[in-house]
């Protein structure tokens, strides 16, 4: 089949790829001129593993092509996915300005049958304003169309193979003719197929999101009780989580959750339900209580240093989770400007996001970006893990305290070894653990 995926930021580009790699011909469509350029070299732009494995194998099978001509996309394909960005705008509500400019074009170049499925996160009831527009802006004789919903559901650092190897696949349509389509488009993929109506498919894909964001900052929550009690939150997590009806996923509690899409998207589903008229304070409850965990963890730092200016902290980690150089939402760097805020010298590192964090927080003379995990640490009064990275489970702690003023860590993603770490001779605080373990 014929595909063109409109916009390859990270959704775009994998759902690119992994059809490629499924045998369809896929052009994918972005408006950056050096972007394309990039993408058609074999460069992904983007660090996501297995990308930039399949980007290279489908180009040059001659499956996958890129180019910034939006009349060749449409040209070229029947069923056109819509991947472009839907950011949070200033009232909280999602930003459809791109989609509209995007349907709008389409709509100018639209001879013949094609079908437009919406892949982006948007409000329900979005695919109906995609197809008034198109209504009212096309103009070719014989034109026809569908709008129907496929919303995404994989996680950067694991997309390709939640895309390749998906736990269901949900479709949104109102006609016959989308329906099928998608269905042969998904017909190798074994999982389950929800079918619904359009705006049943957008309202699942919000209520997901907005579901797995409740766990987190639920379990947030009961970290703030175990720490005013004296309990021990990972092990209320896990008898939790042994209840099938709960289940241990997203039962980790840590910095809170961040990136491109949980928490614009909780905020958007806030709005939905407001215009609604729908009574949304559980997910107000949420977004507020995650909101709260960089004061909580800034709290414990500058508890552990009792002053923090002038003092100099190290940060492990600046994307919003390990395996991804995003750092959209990013809890690392709210702490990060947090602290700085409160007049501390920073010390950053991250594995893959040094480049993207820069954009947002600039080097200067209270921020150095660092080149390694040992070399952020060099003269830090304290180290705050932010980000869990398997390889800041591997420190060579004795070498991490030769090279620190202060021995003192704080463990924002609970995932230092307590006894190790005490054992190296650092004061070690951590969440939702009690001091009786050797944390605070």
């Amino acid at each position: 089949m014929n595909v063109t995926v409109i916009g390859t930021g990270y959704v775009g580009l994998v759902t690119a790829c992994c059809f490629a790699e499924h045998g369809h011909q896929v052009v994918g469509v972005d408006e950056q001129p050096d972007k394309v350029r990039r993408l058609s070299s074999g460069d992904p732009v983007i660090y996501e593993p297995g990308v930039e494995k399949l980007l290279e194998a489908n180009l040059r099978n001659g499956r996958l092509r890129f180019t910034t001509d939006i009349a060749d996309g449409v040209a070229a394909s029947e069923v056109l996915f819509l991947c472009v960005g839907t950011p949070q705008g200033d009232d909280g509500k999602a930003d459809l300005s791109q989609i509209e400019r995007v349907t709008r074009v389409i709509a100018s170049h639209l001879d013949g049958y094609r079908l437009l499925v919406e892949k982006s996160t948007v409000p329900v009831k979005t695919a109906t304003w995609i197809a008034r527009t198109l209504r009212l802006h096309t103009r070719a004789a014989g034109a026809a169309f569908d709008v129907a919903s496929n919303p995404e559901f994989t996680r950067e650092g694991t997309a390709v193979r939640d895309f390749l190897e998906p736990d269901r696949i949900v479709i949104g349509v109102d006609s016959d003719r989308a329906r099928e389509l998608l269905l042969a488009l998904y017909e190798p993929f074994d999982c389950p197929k929800v079918v619904t109506d359009v705006s049943t498919a957008e309202i699942i894909k919000h209520a997901s999101n907005s579901f797995l964001a409740l766990k987190i900052s639920y379990i947030n929550l009961m970290a703030e009780l175990c720490e005013a009690a004296g309990g021990n939150v990972e092990t209320v997590a896990q008898g939790m989580g042994l209840d099938e009806r709960i289940g241990k996923s997203f039962l980790k509690a840590g910095l809170g959750y961040g990136g491109s899409c949980f928490p614009k998207d909780v905020r958007a589903f806030i709005r939905i339900g407001q215009e609604l008229g729908v009574d949304m304070s559980v997910l107000q409850a949420v977004d507020a209580l995650n909101g709260r965990r960089i004061d909580q963890i800034a709290g414990k730092l500058q508890r552990a240093l009792w002053v923090t200016r002038d003092k100099t902290v190290a940060i492990w980690g600046l994307a919003f989770k390990p395996d991804t150089d995003d750092v959209r939402g990013a809890p690392a760097l709210a702490l990060a400007q947090r602290l700085l805020a409160d007049g501390a010298k920073l010390r950053l590192y991250d594995p893959k996001a040094l480049e993207s964090a820069q954009h947002l927080l600039p080097a200067g003379d209270r921020v150095t970006y660092c080149d390694s995990a040992l070399h952020a640490v060099e003269g830090a009064d304290a180290l705050a893990v932010a980000t869990d990275w398997p390889e800041f489970g591997q420190a060579d702690l004795a070498d991490v305290r030769r090279r620190m003023t202060t021995p003192v860590v704080v463990d924002a993603r609970n995932m230092l070894d307590p006894a190790a770490v005490r054992a190296a001779g650092f004061e070690y605080h951590s969440v939702g653990r009690p001091e009786s373990d050797g944390l605070a």
